[in-house]
């Protein structure tokens, strides 16, 4: 995995009125430089959003409904993982987990299945400074957003 990312496993607890999933708590390692905002954003079906990158802020995400691949890049100069793009899952029908994602490290989704649901907290409040942007057709990249999963 891309250095800095991290995934977090979240514990379930079920019983027959449904379940409780913990997401963060303000103590722990993954979460130490704190966040600043709680967002949520509703994507449709097919929904694919392109590269995004962040000078200084950190981004931690979860997917409490639907699901959604996921697509990291690494774009620090001086990272040991320069250059390398990642794919992982989150959502309903994958492993619960909270997923940070380091300044610098660029990322999109794509929607896979129904409706998805992103609730997501940031290291810093709204600032249009660190709303960077990468071309999602960016040929350095080569990512493929298009592409449909691999034929086993």
């Amino acid at each position: 995995m891309i250095d800095g990312v991290e995934a977090k496993a979240l514990v379930t607890h079920h019983d027959e009125r449904g379940f409780f999933r913990e997401i963060a708590r303000d103590t722990e390692d993954i979460v130490t430089e704190g966040w600043a905002q709680v967002s949520h954003s509703l994507m449709h079906p097919g929904v694919a959003k392109g590269w995004h990158v962040h000078p200084t802020q950190i981004d931690w995400w979860y997917v409490p409904v639907g699901d959604l691949k996921v697509a990291l890049y690494d774009t620090r100069d001086g990272s040991s993982t320069k250059g390398q793009l990642d794919e992982l899952f989150l959502g309903e029908n994958y492993d619960a987990q909270l997923l940070k994602i380091p300044a610098g490290v660029a990322h999109g989704c794509r929607v896979i299945g129904d409706t998805t649901h992103l609730i997501y907290m940031t290291s810093q409040t709204y600032d249009p400074e660190e709303e960077g942007r990468i071309p999602h057709d960016d040929s350095d990249i080569g990512y493929d957003w298009t592409a449909p999963p691999p034929i086993t």
